[in-house]
């Protein structure tokens, strides 16, 4: 097959989904396929040779240098610049939408080049556009409703307008999903929150869960670090519960030796780094983000134990890479993780600050139980989670797509029916 595969951000550090554009396009390649990511900023890094790279260029405004920059008059091209600049003006998020403009506009004239194309999670109006033209299918991770509810609730009454607009792309991420037949999710968990959020239908709905690459994640001839947890949060958010392990660290350094390391862009002066301060623990907290592979395996597999602290995941990618390196994890019992762990992790109470101090105190103490849990989660790893099977399963469902592409009364028996230029203007 031809393939277009569609993120509207890509660099690893902006999480599982920069991950998941690597690694599925290296699987598709493998299995012989032709495949072109089409990226916004920040673009894909180390992607395989085989798969070509097309940069679909933003005004990038949330650059890791200079976020929310205003840019220069003359770096204005056309109207999806102006609606980029004007939505972030007034408190929104652009990037779905344009990115998915603007892709929009790339694959109109290059339609005959392609047999089908993967959204990843970008779910923007430009693809009922798409639609129109090629095969679509749409990967959604987990439905963005579930950090705005947390953020929500974390946040002071004086920000919360902020975030209201903030997260309003997801009306038109809801309208637009609902209008792809073929979308694939991550677990089972993410399937039924977004047939709750989004309203789609769970025929839409195919699950096919991410991979690993176990030969790089993996158990190494040195010996573990005493005392450290390792902690992945691609985001200084509070869903990601980070506040919570920093509590429990706090606790447990009078009765333990123990050292956290984060692997996070900290806000500077935000609210991990004030709290850092507050709890007296800059002398045996670091955080780091950026990091290459080869640094993150490292640094799982010289950990005594991995912490997932999250309020919510649709997957968890940082899961799955601690269990391959045989590290015993401490996970939220929230969202996917009890589907993605299994057997092979301790899972706490979300949120629950006594409950995790507790359970990562009996883990630092107990050696056999670490090494049984890191036992068990490299077999897990093992057996269920690889990139090839992840890509089989992507080919599997496109497939699906192009031959309900060439039914439109399948798509109409769907219940779903291509929106008119005007419906995906207004999208």
């Amino acid at each position: 097959m031809r393939i277009a595969l569609l993120s509207y951000r890509s660099k690893t550090h902006c999480g599982g989904q920069g991950v998941y554009v690597r690694y599925l396009s290296r699987g598709l390649a493998e299995l012989g396929h032709e495949v072109e990511v089409f990226s916004g900023q920040p673009y894909p890094e180390h992607l395989d040779p085989r798969v070509r790279l097309t940069e679909v260029p933003s005004l990038d405004l949330y650059r890791d240098e200079d976020p929310f920059r205003t840019p220069a008059p003359g770096e204005i091209r056309d109207g999806i610049d102006l609606l980029e600049l004007a939505t972030m003006w007034t408190a929104g998020f652009p990037e779905p939408r344009t990115f998915s403009l603007r892709a929009a506009r790339v694959l109109r004239e290059r339609a005959a080049e392609f047999d089908v194309v993967h959204d990843n999670q970008c779910l923007g109006s430009g693809l009922l556009d798409i639609a129109g033209h090629l095969p679509l299918v749409a990967t959604i991770h987990h439905p963005i409703t579930r950090d705005r509810a947390v953020d929500l609730a974390a946040a002071p009454w004086r920000r919360k307008p902020f975030l209201r607009r903030w997260y309003g792309f997801l009306g038109m991420q809801r309208r637009v999903a609902r209008r792809i037949p073929e979308l694939i999710t991550v677990s089972s968990s993410s399937a039924a929150d977004i047939v709750t959020d989004f309203g789609v239908l769970p025929e839409q709905l195919r699950t096919v869960p991410l991979g690993v690459d176990t030969d790089l994640f993996r158990p190494r001839d040195v010996p573990r670090v005493p005392g450290r947890v390792v902690a992945v949060a691609s985001a200084d958010k509070p869903l990601k519960g980070i506040a919570h392990l920093l509590h429990a660290v706090a606790r447990l350094r009078g009765e333990h030796e123990i050292e956290l390391r984060l692997v996070a862009r900290l806000e500077p002066n935000g609210p991990t780094e004030k709290l850092i301060a507050e709890l007296g623990l800059a002398d045996i907290v670091t955080a780091a983000g950026g990091l290459s592979d080869t640094e993150l395996a490292e640094l799982l597999a010289s950990a005594e134990i991995a912490c997932i602290p999250s309020m919510y995941e649709g997957f968890s990618l940082p899961a799955v890479e601690a269990m391959a390196s045989g590290t015993p994890l401490v996970a939220s019992r929230a969202g996917a993780l009890p589907e993605v762990t299994g057997d092979c992790a301790e899972l706490v109470e979300p949120g629950n600050v006594g409950e995790l101090t507790r359970v990562l105190g009996e883990l630092l103490d107990s050696p056999e139980r670490r090494h049984a849990l890191g036992r068990a989660g490299r077999h897990r790893a093992l057996t269920i989670f690889s990139w090839e099977a992840v890509a089989a399963q992507t080919v599997s469902v496109y497939e699906h797509a192009i031959a309900r592409h060439g039914s439109r009364p399948a798509i109409a028996a769907f219940g779903i029916r291509p929106a008119s230029p005007q419906e995906a203007h207004t999208c």
